[in-house]
């Protein structure tokens, strides 16, 4: 009696610990979408602060209509991006928009003693913040479950199932990759 239920255990004990590997792969799939849907957030929120910020300057430099062109147009190309890649080389066009938009204000000082300016630079400053941080933990939720689907014995269930290596978000442009040089 013992040895008929002894491969029956071993089934049952196997197919849990399958069951086991399968869930918890869907948990960081699930995982990742969140941390995806949180970047989206602050995206969203960068997307919706920078018309204000593109007027607030236009209403001071006037003659600048090349930079604010780009920086509506880099706004409409991260906006428009659906995957990982293409929202990240968006994002980084729009980064250096916005830089160089910030570089006109800096001719101005009027502008930058102006409230409103003053508190969209706040606001896009904490954004920026959030949104770095929302990178970092999309990556490491992405990292994790690659690492998962490449490792014995889950790989055998993530290539049963098509579990599909997720891409991570990363910097394109270089020029954002190197340390600042500071001179006094």
């Amino acid at each position: 009696m013992i040895m008929m239920l002894l491969p029956l255990a071993v089934v049952l004990l196997a197919g849990l610990y399958f069951i086991g590997i399968y869930n918890a792969l869907v948990n960081l799939k699930n995982q990742i979408r969140n941390a995806w849907a949180q970047i989206d957030v602050q995206l969203k929120r960068r997307h919706d602060l920078i018309p204000n910020l593109v007027e607030t300057v236009k209403g001071y430099a006037r003659h600048e209509r090349e930079v604010f062109e780009n920086v509506s147009s880099a706004r409409s190309r991260a906006m428009g991006a659906s995957t990982v890649g293409e929202k990240a080389q968006a994002e980084t066009g729009l980064s250096a928009a916005i830089g160089r938009l910030f570089a006109v204000a800096e001719n101005y000082p009027e502008l930058k003693a102006n409230q409103n300016f003053l508190g969209l630079q706040e606001e896009l400053t904490a954004t920026e913040n959030r949104i770095a941080f929302a990178r970092q933990n999309y990556n490491d939720q992405v990292l994790f479950y690659n690492n998962k689907i490449q490792m014995f014995p889950s790989n055998l269930v993530a290539a049963w199932f098509k579990f599909l290596k997720e891409e991570f978000f990363e910097i394109e442009d270089k020029a954002q990759r190197e340390v600042p040089k500071v001179s006094f």
